[in-house]
């Protein structure tokens, strides 16, 4: 049945949620467009959670509309259920089956007979690159492998859209990176992804749109460039190794422009955010020339996305929230 956003994979308008006096959420409006990613942010408690629990049907808003793929999550839960894949913050496998015996079964639980169902496990464990594991037990596998198991048991059905919660939390450096090729290769084959992360690097390497939420509102939205934009400016950053020279620094760089130099005292690195960029650094090494202050090393760098996420919060970036609180103790919505 056609809705006026068919054509919008995901759409919040004005969601409200309370428990008891808590305002978890007050009017928060979402949108992403087929294969796109949107990257949700915000403070621990911020109400991200919350969002994509309404969203995936797992929890009734107070107020306001949604849809997903075109189904009204309100009105039609069941067809919201069958066109998403969910894949919650651990991975949610059976250690005592092999990688292709857990696909198996998630296929059977999504309704396929025998053969399609094999037919299915052994697609998804080649396109996440599985193959060679895939009888082994997945109780051997790695971070990095179990999480790509995940993702793929949440495609069995082939959804429109997948909701990840922290995909990559407890994951190595290799683990990130093999979830983000997996992430970046759902996308271009037009599936829209919603990612809530804690690693504000993951959403700058990710989202086309992020929104951040702080005490139930949308904040801030737009690209990660458009976000780093509003905080302006650029950060200067030198190291001085002498401990009795960073006083003196500390001053010269102080008298830049107000704002004022952040010290690392472990490294002896000072950074600066300036309006001027190139014409500061010039000006800064020669006054530190000048008061005979050696600089080890030199960067200019525009905002980053932590630097963002500060300005718009007023906080650093979250430490992650409850880990329960999407999917329980792990699974993938659907008709599972």
């Amino acid at each position: 049945m056609s809705t006026p956003h068919s054509r919008t994979a995901i759409r919040a308008e004005g969601l409200t949620k309370r428990f008891g006096r808590k305002r978890a959420l007050a009017g928060v409006d979402l949108q992403a467009e087929p294969g796109t990613v949107l990257g949700v942010l915000g403070p621990n408690g911020a109400g991200k959670t919350t969002t994509v629990r309404v969203l995936s049907t797992l929890l009734r808003p107070d107020s306001g509309r949604a849809w997903m793929a075109g189904h009204d999550v309100l009105g039609d839960p069941e067809g919201v259920r069958r066109s998403l894949g969910l894949s919650g913050q651990y991975a949610a496998v059976d250690e005592k089956l092999t990688g292709r015996e857990n696909l198996y079964l998630v296929a059977r639980l999504y309704g396929l007979g025998r053969r399609a169902a094999r037919r299915r496990a052994g697609e998804l464990l080649a396109g996440f690159d599985l193959e060679d594991a895939a009888d082994r037990p997945s109780g051997t596998y790695s971070g990095g492998m179990r999480r790509r198991l995940d993702l793929a048991g949440a495609l069995v059905a082939r959804p429109p859209v997948v909701v990840l919660d922290e995909p990559t939390t407890g994951l190595d450096p290799r683990g990130r990176a093999d979830t983000w090729r997996a992430v970046r290769d759902l996308v271009a084959e037009g599936t829209t992804v919603l990612l809530t992360t804690q690693y504000l690097e993951e959403a700058d390497q990710l989202a086309d749109t992020i929104v951040v939420i702080e005490h139930g509102s949308v904040v801030a939205r737009g690209s990660a460039s458009e976000l780093k934009a509003r905080v302006g400016g650029e950060r200067l950053s030198l190291t001085v190794r002498a401990p009795r020279a960073r006083s003196a620094a500390a001053d010269i760089l102080s008298s830049l422009g107000p704002h004022r130099p952040e010290l690392e005292a472990r490294t002896g690195r000072f950074t600066v955010t300036t309006d001027h960029g190139a014409q500061t650094l010039e000006y800064a090494l020669g006054c530190l020339r000048l008061a005979g202050i050696a600089v080890a090393d030199v960067e200019l760098a525009p905002p980053t996305l932590d630097d963002a996420f500060l300005a718009l919060t007023g906080q650093p970036a979250s430490a992650g929230e409850p880990p329960a609180d999407v999917v329980g103790a792990g699974g993938r919505g659907g008709t599972r």
